[in-house]
């Protein structure tokens, strides 16, 4: 997908770039597949901030995406590619033959009028859903589930993938290798979409101003540096201090910045093949 430059008329203008549109085929979307979705601005159900620098941005409805894609043997055929205000990938509408709609994860090279199918056994194309233990080694996936039926949860934003290199012998494991580089183990009847997720250009866009993050519900992140020593373990000191500790560490003392916190106990960890670099 090509970006778009401006000229610059203004500061924030100036290093602007924006995705370009054109390859989406409808501006409303689905009614039937839309929910409210209500701001939380990062907060608990007791009103406290779990997650920091949210808050604002404008009004968006949830899309019902189907990460589980479980109509086995019904053929789908793409009506449209869509814009998702909550995601950075695009969504395509699928119109089944037995008269449902639903929306999924589009695919690089998933074009409107083509048909898609979920199954067992099902041809290895773009956007077709099959358990793992039906896919060739060497293929490219994406929307991986982690455990069989949950829905997928890995390889879901903007230009990500992973590829299937092995299945054990036993039968009960596949090995994947994700995008940041790790190979881990994924239960074999767990499900994956072939291909990659569109809108890879996504990585690729200068936002130019603050503005523009605000609009997303992004609010301002404080460097640590310059907070008092109560606000923060980098705070305090005269003028520009520097960090002044072994290492540098979160707001609540942990450590940060390419130290490894990753608890050595954790149940999936003998899963992991190879960590991520």
């Amino acid at each position: 997908m090509p970006i778009k430059k401006y000229n610059p008329t203004t500061n924030g203008r100036r290093n602007m770039t924006t995705l370009d549109y054109s390859v989406l085929t409808k501006v409303k979307p689905e009614k039937s597949l839309l929910e409210n979705l209500n701001k939380h601005a990062g907060r608990n159900n007791r009103g406290v901030i779990t997650t920091r620098h949210k808050g604002g941005g404008h009004k968006t409805l949830y899309r019902k995406i189907d990460f589980k894609r479980i109509k086995d043997d019904i053929i789908g055929t793409v009506a449209s590619i869509e814009y998702d205000p909550n995601r950075n990938a695009f969504i395509s509408l699928i119109n089944y033959a037995d008269g449902q709609k639903s929306y999924i994860l589009n695919p690089k090279g998933l074009e409107p009028g083509m048909k898609i199918m979920s199954g067992q056994k099902v041809d290895i194309k773009v956007g077709n859903s099959m358990p793992l233990e039906s896919i060739p080694e060497g293929t490219t996936i994406h929307n991986i589930e982690m455990n069989p039926g949950a829905g997928g949860k890995i390889a879901r934003s903007a230009g990500t993938s992973a590829q299937l290199i092995a299945k054990d012998e036993n039968g009960k494991y596949a090995t994947i290798r994700l995008g940041s580089g790790e190979v881990r183990k994924i239960l074999i009847k767990c499900r994956a979409t072939i291909g990659v997720v569109s809108n890879e250009d996504y990585a690729l866009v200068n936002w130019g101003k603050a503005g523009r993050n605000r609009w997303k519900g992004i609010r301002p992140t404080v460097r640590g540096s310059v907070m008092n020593p109560i606000d923060h373990p980098h705070g305090g000191g005269e003028g520009k201090a520097p960090i002044g500790r072994s290492s540098p560490m979160t707001p609540w003392g942990k450590k940060a910045m390419g130290v490894k916190t990753r608890n050595k106990k954790k149940h999936s960890s003998k899963l992991i093949i190879r960590r991520s670099k």
